[in-house]
């Protein structure tokens, strides 16, 4: 299917939005007929991915979150993005367990949840200016769509 379509997001870093971006993505991503487990592992990166703004990009006050969302062929492509503190050591940040957040109970595991679900997963960040999350999901293999 060649389908070209764009959708973009702002809203405030709040933790009740989270439920909200998940689920627009999700709905705005159903022209490409994917698989209801492919629904699930976007909705899924996505919540990790908003998640981790509305936790650590804007400590203690409340910033903006943006989701681009380009539909092209039989890929999805998600960039979210928040204008934080960002991320000093993308690396670290990335490594299953770490979090900037020992105290609190935050698993670690948001980058290697997103990497599972997901084709590709690149995390640009700038300490001070924030960090964007690219998460790309290729539906060329997607043999149980309904009608695919």
């Amino acid at each position: 299917m060649n389908y070209n379509n764009e959708l973009f997001l702002k809203f405030k870093s709040l933790s009740e939005n989270e439920g909200f971006a998940r689920a627009c993505v999700a709905s705005f991503c159903l022209p490409l007929n994917p698989s209801i487990e492919v629904i699930t592992d976007i909705k899924t990166a996505v919540s990790e991915a908003v998640t981790n703004c509305v936790v650590h990009a804007y400590p203690n006050k409340v910033g903006d979150v943006e989701i681009l969302v380009r539909l092209n062929n039989n890929q999805i492509y998600i960039s979210i993005k928040d204008y934080g503190v960002g991320i000093s050591d993308v690396l670290k940040a990335k490594e299953p367990f770490y979090t900037s957040k020992p105290d609190s109970e935050r698993s670690g595991m948001g980058f290697t949840v997103m990497e599972s679900f997901m084709d590709s997963v690149v995390v640009n960040s700038e300490v001070n200016k924030g960090t964007e999350v690219v998460l790309v999901k290729n539906l060329e293999d997607n043999k149980l769509a309904v009608g695919g």
